[in-house]
């Protein structure tokens, strides 16, 4: 059985290796901010591999190092965060060894990021066509022509209506969802290789939210571009993904095809992510709720993070469990691990 824990720089699993090369390929990975208060362990020995095509759901509640796992991807984590990671490879580069300048023109041309804020991507105080066109000129040499007709293009696809009117205001004469819907646009201006996206359909209303669903998906499977789809709502990701990793505390406690999970999960966390989801079964009925809150992560328990509120937790929890194998293209890092009954 191939086992591998979560606190020691390893391999990708056999399985992760072989077939087509991969875009991305993260081992190890640790986010720590050094504070007066202590050491906080945003992420701590999270390791992801992608392909070029793929999709995969980073899941878990608020607080379990999702999104900043994503901005270390991207080199967006500043001082009191240090990066280290086993090994840290997207598209042939070691990222550890790029050096700011480097990191910057790789930004928005290969990879991207949709923030859930959007007004993290936009400038308040410039045209929306002012900004389109200088982030396409960025990374081309392109004619603003050029660039206008390719802001337009990319508008209309995340179904904003009248796009060049859109192109003519500022960003505080849209609404929320209006201007994440052109946050979303500005990352898919340069169809880079890969775009990180931190929950960026929450502030849309669900026929646009499935309108953007269809079209990335549709995106990633035409022109090969990888996304990672940072959420806390499982049955978003469900339909969308092609591989899920589910993370808990810093970590990632189970991962594998998007299917093998929703259908047959074993960790007892996303188990409770799975069962809270309403559904036509639980119709008047109280929704599942975990025990509990996420723990702090400047002092976390001993062992399994998830031990304190979890139902199965016995002694051993409090040794750190291996991720293990349990399938196929499925692995789970859990002592007392099973499908539910």
């Amino acid at each position: 059985m191939t086992t591998y824990t979560s606190h020691e720089p390893v391999d990708a699993p056999a399985e992760y290796s072989q077939g087509a090369e991969l875009l991305l390929d993260v081992q190890d990975l640790r986010t720590w901010f050094h504070t007066r208060q202590g050491v906080v362990k945003a992420v701590d020995g999270v390791s992801l591999q992608l392909r070029q095509g793929e999709i995969l759901g980073l899941v878990g509640e608020s607080g379990s190092g999702k999104s900043i796992t994503g901005f270390s991807l991207m080199g967006l984590v500043d001082h009191p965060g240090r990066i280290q990671a086993g090994r840290l490879r997207f598209n042939g580069l070691d990222l550890q060894q790029l050096s700011a300048e480097h990191y910057r023109q790789l930004r928005g041309r290969d990879m991207a990021m949709i923030f859930q804020d959007p007004m993290m991507t936009l400038n308040p105080t410039l045209r929306v066509d002012t900004q389109m066109i200088e982030a396409v000129q960025a990374h081309r040499k392109v004619s603003r022509g050029v660039a206008r007709e390719r802001a337009i293009q990319v508008l209309g696809m995340v179904g904003i209506p009248s796009p060049q009117e859109r192109l003519l205001v500022y960003p505080h004469q849209l609404s929320g969802g209006m201007r994440q819907r052109i946050a979303i646009a500005i990352a898919l201006l340069n169809e880079p290789k890969l775009v990180i996206a931190d929950e960026p359909t929450t502030a849309l209303d669900v026929t646009i939210q499935g309108q953007i669903l269809y079209e990335v998906q549709k995106l990633c499977r035409e022109s090969g571009v990888a996304l990672i789809w940072i959420t806390h709502d499982l049955a978003i990701v469900s339909g969308l993904a092609d591989r899920l990793a589910v993370m808990y505390a810093g970590r990632i406690v189970e991962t594998g095809n998007a299917g093998d999970i929703i259908g047959g999960a074993q960790h007892p966390y996303t188990q409770g992510l799975i069962a809270s989801i309403p559904s036509i079964h639980t119709r008047g009925q109280p929704l599942f709720q975990i025990p509990g809150a996420t723990p702090s992560l400047l002092n976390l328990p001993e062992g399994c993070p998830f031990r304190t509120r979890c139902r199965r937790a016995t002694a051993q929890c409090e040794q750190s469990p291996a991720l293990e194998k349990v399938g196929p293209d499925h692995w789970v890092s859990c002592w007392h691990k099973g499908v539910q009954a």
